[in-house]
């Protein structure tokens, strides 16, 4: 056997071991080449393949990007990397029957690469890889970032956003206010006589309280730029942007009466209901607040909400000196 057949054995056995697809086509875009893995994957012999125009076989890619790189591989000499981003699937590779019954192709990365063959002029390789195992691993990274980020900002008792997420949009909300001229209220709101609640029913009962307490407010909020928190303990937070003093007073008057229709037993209180006091606190466009003043002014204000006997609302909307 000559030099020559040996080496073109040991090409075709290369080829055929190789884990990913390869076709060569000559410079009229005809198929020359047509692995094993690709016929694995396809269900297409090489029989069927040979001599084939590229695009007759998959019309589907015609314009498309990989069209684009057999261009610039045969006319330019100029390799390509096609985004696997951009180019998911686009040969229909299926990992075995049950994939191909559903139409799941194999996720994809591709490469086309000029090749100058002795005495006949240039060719194209194109180079396909399986990338599923490696797409379904970044997917399940992206996934449990996204559950470690709701954690992160969720608090764990009531699921609403916790200290932390309000801190970054309290932030967030103020500065964009004083960007744009914009109002922005703070409610605080405190569920009244809560230390007697949890000693009288125990903390489990008190628990379900906050939860329903949690539950009832974020029901309340319409706009996907409010939000309600757990401030701490049974403290609880919503920050209105584009909210003026007038608007936040109605909602908190609402707040209100929302949880005292809960009817929630609480015998440790003069209503012997579950009430709340509410403090609000509203930064207008003249008003220089940062974001403790904001917070503070709030506070203050649920404390004059305490003191003048509980289940109200006080707002304070003085600007700050």
């Amino acid at each position: 056997m000559s030099m020559d057949a040996n080496r073109t054995g040991l090409l075709e056995g290369v080829l055929a071991a190789v884990n990913l697809g390869a076709i060569v086509v000559d410079g009229d875009c005809r198929i020359v080449l047509w692995n094993r893995w690709m016929e694995r994957y396809t269900g297409v012999p090489a029989s069927e393949t040979i001599g084939r125009d590229f695009f007759s076989l998959h019309e589907d890619l015609r314009g498309k990007r990989i069209d684009s790189a057999i261009t610039q591989a045969l006319r330019s000499n100029f390799p390509s990397v096609l985004s696997q981003t951009l180019n998911k699937s686009p040969f229909p590779l299926y990992a075995d029957a049950a994939a191909r019954s559903r139409d799941e192709r194999m996720q994809q990365a591709l490469a086309v690469t000029p090749v100058d063959v002795a005495g006949a002029g240039r060719h194209c390789l194109i180079q396909i890889s399986d990338v599923s195992i490696a797409v379904g691993r970044e997917k399940l990274l992206r996934d449990q970032a996204m559950v470690l980020r709701s954690q992160t900002f969720s608090d764990g008792l009531t699921g609403i956003a916790n200290r932390r997420h309000f801190d970054v949009a309290i932030d967030k909300e103020l500065r964009r206010a004083k960007r744009y001229g914009n109002a922005l209220s703070l409610l605080m709101i405190d569920i009244d006589h809560f230390k007697p609640y949890n000693d009288h029913y125990g903390h489990q009962q008190g628990d379900q309280c906050l939860i329903k307490v949690a539950s009832a407010l974020s029901g309340m909020l319409q706009r996907s730029t409010d939000l309600l928190a757990r401030y701490g303990g049974e403290e609880f937070a919503i920050i209105l942007p584009d909210t003026d003093a007038q608007a936040a007073h109605m909602l908190a008057e609402t707040v209100r009466a929302r949880v005292i229709a809960l009817d929630l037993p609480h015998d440790q209180s003069p209503g012997r209901l579950v009430t709340v006091s509410v403090g609000i606190a509203t930064m207008n466009a003249s008003d220089q607040y940062d974001v403790p003043g904001l917070i503070n002014a709030a506070d203050r204000a649920l404390y004059a909400a305490k003191r003048a006997g509980r289940n109200c609302v006080q707002a304070h909307v003085t600007t700050p000196a």
